[in-house]
């Protein structure tokens, strides 16, 4: 893996996200918290845990240190979470921009959840993270959806396509 190649995913990763804030903006409050089927209980839900794991793998893979959790209450609105979201943008396309290809292939060793240790080459996360992301953005389309608010296809070709 290459930097280039990282870069890349993360400019597919923050197209895609700003199209589901861009298309969030149109649901109501009401909407925006309403309890839904989804894994992280609502859009803010959604959209909070999509911020925490962003910031949560930077922080560990640039400091070697762990983040408490965000909390939904944090973030009232769509447009509190969003300006959250897009200091958290710029610090993780600084980290990335510092990066090389030789620190890609560097093991990074932390512990997860329930004390395991773990070894990940440092590619392997910033991958995961954009992975990560693609679930959690679908369940947020899924729920503007069916609010009527479709955000429209996330494919990384047509991000491909937009940028040509």
């Amino acid at each position: 893996m290459q930097i280039s190649d990282i870069l890349l995913l993360y400019d597919y990763n923050n197209w895609a996200n700003q199209r589901i804030l861009d298309t969030a903006v149109q649901v109501s409050p009401a909407q925006f918290v309403a309890p839904t089927g989804h894994s992280f209980g609502s859009l803010r839900g959604t959209l909070v845990h999509l911020l925490d794991t962003e910031w949560g793998w930077r922080m560990l893979c640039q400091h070697h240190a762990s983040t408490p959790l965000l909390k939904e209450e944090d973030f009232p609105t769509l447009s509190t979470l969003a300006q959250r979201w897009q200091e958290e943008k710029q610090a993780m396309q600084a980290y990335l921009a510092g990066l090389t290809d030789d620190d890609l292939a560097h093991d990074m060793r932390y512990t997860a959840e329930a004390g395991h240790e773990r070894a990940r080459v440092l590619w392997h996360n910033l991958v995961h993270v954009v992975n990560h992301g693609t679930q959690h953005r679908s369940e947020a389309a899924d729920m503007l959806t069916r609010y009527g608010f479709s955000p429209g296809d996330l494919d990384f070709t047509l991000f491909l396509n937009e940028r040509l």
